[in-house]
C-alpha cells in the first residue's frame, strides 16, 4: 500500500470530532474504511471556532486514533465546513465558444465556469464551490455535457457557495496545528448527500436535512444538483436544552431522558405514563409524565421544520420535492422526528445512514456518521494521482479546488 491509496476525511462537528481513513479501490472495489478516530469537540459553537487550542487537541486526539488503527500516518484530509457564515446563490456564466470549428471544448466549459465565478461578494468572504448545474447552447437548454457539441455561445449556470474568510482562516488553522494539511474544504451538505442521496432523488427533488449538535444543515437538490443551502441555528442540542430548562435537570440528565425517553410524537404516549426525575437542587424525585416530556420535544422540533420550510421556499421548490426530506446526522437519532417531519412539511420523510463504504464500517453506519463518510467518498471522487491533479493540488484557494471539481463533473 502507498500513500496515494489512502484518503483521509476530518468532520469537525460542535459535539464530535470523526476522523475517517479510507483505502480507494481495496477490498470492496470501492473505499475501505481503515481507520475510526473520534474525540469529543468542545471548540465550536453554531459551526464556527471559538476556541483554537480545544479544537486542535480535539483534531488531534481523532487523528492519533485513527492513525492507531490503521497503522498509517496522517498527512493530509478533505475536512466539512458549515455553520451559520456559509451562504451560497446561483450565478450564470457566458462565453463565445473559441476555435475555428466553434466545437466546445474543455476549457470552453472552464472559461464559463469562471464567468460565473465572477460575482460581487464582499472582501470578508471567499468562495467555496462553484458547481455547475447545467449548460445552455446557442439558447438550447438543459445540457448537461456540452464538450464535444457545436456551438457559438456557451452558458452555464452555477451554484456558488461562499463562506467568510476569518472562519475558514481559524478552521485551517486549527486543522494544520494538528499537523494536518488540508486537500480541500468541502461544504459538508455536499459531502454528506454523497452516502445518504440517490442520483434519482436529486433528479425528482429532495431536501437534506443533516442535525447536528447545534445547527442543521439545509440542502435543496433538483434536476441533479444542489440548488440551495443553507444553515439554521437549531440542532439536537436545542432539544437537550428545552428539556433541562423546563424540567429543571442537568445537561446530561436532560440527555439521556431524551435518547432513552424522548419521542417527537406525544400524542403516541400513554399520557398515565409515569418517570421520576430529581431535578437540580432537590433530593427527592418528582413525578412527570413522559406525554409531557414529549410535548417539550414536539415544540423543537416544530420549530426546526418551520425553519427547513422556509430554506425549501427560499430555494423556490415548494411542491417540487417529489423525493420529499432526508433526515441524518446525530439528531436524526430521535425516535419520531422523521413522521414529525413528514407532518409538518407535508412530505415524505426517513432518516437515512452513509452507504457506499467498506471495511470497518459497523461501528459508522449510523446517521451521526454521514458526513464524515461523505467526506471520505467526496475525496475518492475528485482524488487522482496523475500530474494535473498534482498541479491542481498546487494552486491556492478556488484554482484547485475548481479544476478538481471540473473532473468530477464531467466525463
Amino acid at each position: 500500500m502507498t500513500d496515494q491509496t489512502v484518503l483521509v476525511a476530518i468532520d469537525i462537528g460542535t459535539t464530535k470530532v470523526c476522523v475517517l481513513i479510507g483505502e480507494v479501490g481495496g477490498r470492496s472495489g470501492g473505499v475501505d474504511v481503515i481507520g475510526i478516530g473520534q474525540a469529543p469537540s468542545d471548540g465550536l459553537r453554531k459551526g464556527v471556532v471559538i476556541d483554537i487550542d480545544r479544537t486542535v487537541q480535539s483534531v488531534a486526539a481523532a487523528v492519533d486514533a485513527a492513525e492507531r488503527l490503521s497503522g498509517l500516518k496522517v498527512r493530509s484530509a478533505f475536512v466539512g465546513i458549515s455553520g451559520m457564515h456559509v451562504g451560497s446563490q446561483n450565478s450564470r456564466g457566458m462565453i463565445a465558444v473559441s476555435g475555428r470549428q466553434h466545437d466546445v471544448t474543455r476549457e470552453d466549459t472552464l472559461r464559463a465556469i469562471e464567468a460565473a465565478r465572477a460575482v460581487s461578494i464582499p472582501n470578508t468572504r471567499e468562495i467555496l464551490h462553484v458547481i455547475p448545474r447545467g449548460y445552455v447552447v446557442d439558447g438550447q437548454e438543459g445540457v448537461r455535457d456540452p464538450i464535444g457539441m457545436s456551438a457559438v455561445r456557451l452558458e452555464v449556470e452555477a451554484h456558488i457557495v461562499t463562506a467568510s474568510s476569518s472562519s475558514v482562516t481559524n478552521l485551517t488553522k486549527c486543522v494544520q496545528k494538528a499537523g494536518v494539511e488540508i486537500d480541500e474544504l468541502v461544504l459538508t451538505p455536499l459531502a454528506t448527500a454523497e452516502v445518504v442521496l440517490t442520483d434519482e432523488e436529486r433528479e425528482l427533488g429532495v431536501v437534506l436535512c443533516d442535525i447536528g449538535g447545534d445547527t442543521t444543515d439545509v440542502a435543496v437538490f433538483q434536476d441533479g444538483s444542489i440548488r440551495h443551502c443553507a444553515t439554521i441555528q437549531m440542532g439536537a442540542r436545542s432539544v437537550t436544552s428545552d428539556l433541562g430548562l423546563l424540567l429543571r435537570v442537568t445537561p446530561d440528565v436532560a440527555e439521556t431522558l431524551k435518547i432513552k425517553q424522548g419521542t417527537a410524537l406525544p400524542l403516541e404516549v400513554d399520557p398515565d405514563e409515569v418517570m421520576q426525575i430529581t431535578s437540580i437542587g432537590e433530593e427527592v424525585p418528582r413525578p412527570i409524565t413522559r406525554r409531557h416530556m414529549a410535548q417539550i420535544i414536539e415544540a423543537r422540533t416544530a420549530e426546526l421544520f418551520d425553519h427547513v420550510a422556509r430554506e425549501i421556499e427560499a430555494a423556490g421548490a415548494t411542491n417540487r420535492l417529489q423525493a420529499g426530506v432526508v433526515l441524518t446526522g446525530g439528531g436524526a437519532l430521535l425516535t419520531g422526528i422523521a413522521r414529525a417531519a413528514r407532518d409538518q412539511l407535508g412530505m415524505a420523510a426517513r432518516v437515512m445512514s452513509p452507504t457506499g463504504l467498506g471495511g470497518l464500517t459497523d461501528s459508522i453506519a449510523a446517521p451521526p456518521y454521514s458526513a464524515s463518510s461523505g467526506l471520505l467518498i467526496w475525496g475518492a471522487k475528485n482524488w487522482s494521482a496523475d500530474e494535473d491533479d498534482v498541479a491542481a493540488r498546487s494552486l491556492d484557494g478556488v484554482g484547485g479546488r475548481l479544476s478538481r471539481l471540473f473532473r468530477s463533473l464531467m466525463p
